[in-house]
């Protein structure tokens, strides 16, 4: 099994280019079951939450021509595809559970694994189903499937989620598309990812409007077509490098951003004196010797996500005086802080919050990757302890960092990869 092996006390400073967005990738390569036209997804990210989306659709009977190289993926749905998704290939990809929706409505029925992924709290796709139950299915969970049928096809109703889900929102959104007329969602999820999903869904045929921050109101169509798409960068990713520079005390130009989409982060950190300049399409990061303290409470988009919480985290152990953080939106998104003690963190927890007393000093370790954003803040705490770290468990590392050890060493971190 791969580790990291990684010495301290290098700055971070160079030039990081962002790839795209795994999560925008993951949706959007779902939904393109919805049609029999070629479509061509460009600027995808290389890693292997995608290549296995990629298998799952080659699997259920989609031509699919990766090129890995030019970052873009060529998709065709020449056949009619299988309605079967195996637990083999959903066990390590949350994402894999919105094929549902798309199988459901073009084909009648649908039989998909749970999902697996994170082992980052129960996260419960109890709101994919009743939105599916609402717009006519059926659905039975039996050994570790979900078992659906619509014979009549899914029909259009009003849905309102209880809470936002991002997952539901999406899976619900794609659903609607084919399904008999107009179908509102409402308390919908409205991150970037969710925006760039119903930009691509446009662009194949699909009737879909947004009327209000959290509305989308969605007509079906019979007919769809072959589009083009470029997949937004990577907001996560991004935020990532922030932090790995601020932490350093680097300098750092990051390219291929949208800050206007990352702006709350950015004055977030800018709040704790990390200096920001924002251009068209890249950042560039510098940071004082002094990180001030602050609080932080996790929230839907565009509140502080919580796939950044790790990595903050780490960042306020640097930082002057007591730092909190309010985790409001998965109940077991803290398993990072016991390996982050290990280093010498003095972090409290009590129930969804944190306590981070900032100025401790961290010793390298070898530590175990627990999920996808813990092991990426392990990377962080190693870059700036004394001593060599080894991560192990970094599988969960690959599922949505491109080339993390590429990247950092060429920034100056001393970093590789051991088998």
């Amino acid at each position: 099994m791969q580790k990291l092996e990684i010495k301290g006390g290098r700055k971070i400073s160079g030039t990081i280019s962002i790839s795209g967005s795994k999560n925008a990738t993951l949706p959007i390569l779902a939904s393109t079951i919805l049609t029999n036209k070629k479509v061509i997804i460009k600027n995808i990210p290389i890693v292997r939450d995608v290549e296995t989306m990629s298998i799952l659709l080659n699997t259920i009977g989609s031509s699919i021509k990766l090129n890995k190289r030019g970052r873009k993926i060529e998709i065709i749905n020449n056949n009619p595809l299988k309605t079967f998704a195996s637990y083999s290939l959903l066990k390590t990809m949350r994402a894999g559970v919105l094929v549902l929706g798309p199988l459901l409505a073009k084909y009648g029925s649908a039989k998909v694994s749970l999902p697996g992924g994170c082992s980052i709290g129960e996260r419960p796709i109890d709101l994919h189903l009743t939105g599916l139950k609402k717009m006519g299915a059926t659905i039975k969970v039996k050994n570790g499937y979900i078992i659906a049928s619509a014979k009549k096809g899914l029909k259009g109703c009003l849905i309102k989620f209880p809470k936002i889900s991002v997952g539901a929102t999406e899976n619900i959104l794609i659903a609607s598309c084919l399904a008999k007329g107009k179908t509102k969602l409402r308390n919908c999820a409205s991150e970037p990812e969710v925006i760039d999903l119903i930009n691509f869904l446009k662009k194949i045929g699909c009737n879909i409007q947004r009327v209000g921050k959290r509305s989308i109101d969605i007509v079906g169509v019979e007919k769809l077509k072959a589009a083009v798409h470029r997949v937004i960068f990577d907001r996560i990713e991004a935020g990532t490098y922030i932090i790995a520079t601020a932490l350093t005390n680097g300098n750092l130009k990051i390219n291929n951003v949208d800050p206007k989409i990352i702006s709350n982060e950015i004055g977030l950190l800018n709040k704790m004196k990390v200096k920001i300049i924002k251009k068209k399409n890249y950042i560039i990061v510098t940071c004082p010797k002094k990180i001030k303290s602050i609080n932080v409470a996790t929230k839907p988009y565009p509140g502080f996500p919580t796939d950044l919480q790790a990595q903050i985290m780490v960042l306020m152990t640097r930082a002057e005086g007591i730092s909190t953080i309010k985790e409001n939106i998965f109940e077991n998104r803290f398993m990072h802080v016991s390996e982050l003690r290990r280093m010498g963190a003095n972090i409290e927890i009590k129930g969804n919050q944190a306590k981070i007393y900032g100025k401790s000093k961290l010793y390298g370790a070898e530590l175990m990757a627990t999920d996808l954003r813990a092991s990426v803040c392990l990377v962080l705490a190693a870059l700036v302890a004394k001593e060599k770290t080894i991560i192990n468990r970094i599988y969960h590392l690959d599922r949505g960092y491109e080339n993390i050890e590429k990247k950092l060493s060429n920034c100056g971190a001393q970093i590789r990869r051991l088998k």
